[in-house]
């Protein structure tokens, strides 16, 4: 018997929807066992009301963001959606930039309030219609929005507690060692001494070095 839970069947879903949402849908598909729905963004809460009220999406599981920098509107919303009645999920998609709200679906499901603010907080997108709209996982001061794929790995700025000013400072950001670029051959590469093993990968990089079966046996 499997072990994961049994869920409806995708078969007459995508039809069922597309008689739902008309023009308001821009795009229907299916892979990998999910269904994803790419609606207008302007439409979005009438979309969604339909799924709820017509083919019984009732809850809104979670929402959240994807950054894709090189297209024109560089971010996705995805809103997870889950029937109880008919045992079912699908994923709703809008595209948007960092300028043009996506609206809020705090009036449909007031759950959404919290997470519009983590997309917000973490890629930037705005939400029009939410009525709290502040950062929710990051610091106050906090500058940019962390999972964006252009956000630096260190970030703009680190904090620290001062004994002297007896509060929390903000500081550019210092690292106390360069940052190690390396071969996933040695994980130690750059160190003065060899550890056991290292020789192996140095015989490969060789012209006509031998297999590591050979390498054994020179080592030997």
């Amino acid at each position: 018997m499997p072990s994961f839970p049994k869920h409806s069947s995708n078969e007459g879903v995508i039809d069922q929807v597309r008689a739902a949402l008309g023009d308001m849908l821009v795009d229907a598909s299916e892979a990998n066992h999910e269904i994803r729905l790419d609606v207008r963004r302007e439409a979005l809460v009438e979309a969604l009301v339909a799924l709820r009220d017509a083919l019984e999406y009732q809850q809104l599981m979670e929402i959240a963001g994807v950054d894709y920098p090189d297209r024109p509107e560089r971010f996705e919303v995805v809103y997870c959606l889950l029937s109880v009645t008919r045992n079912h999920r699908l994923r709703v998609h809008v595209a948007t930039d960092e300028v043009a709200p996506v609206p809020s679906v705090t009036s449909i499901w007031p759950v959404a309030g919290w997470l519009e603010r983590e997309v917000f907080d973490m890629f930037g997108v705005l939400f029009d219609g939410n009525p709290d709209l502040r950062r929710i996982l990051t610091d106050y001061g906090f500058s940019g929005h962390p999972l964006r794929k252009d956000f630096p790995y260190t970030g703009y700025v680190e904090v620290r507690y001062s004994e002297e000013e007896k509060r929390v400072v903000y500081e550019p950001v210092s690292l106390a060692q360069d940052v190690r670029m390396f071969d996933f051959l040695s994980p130690w590469e750059g160190a003065e001494y060899v550890l056991p093993g290292d020789e192996k990968a140095k015989m490969a990089e060789a012209p006509g070095a031998p297999t590591p079966a050979k390498a054994d046996e020179v080592k030997k």
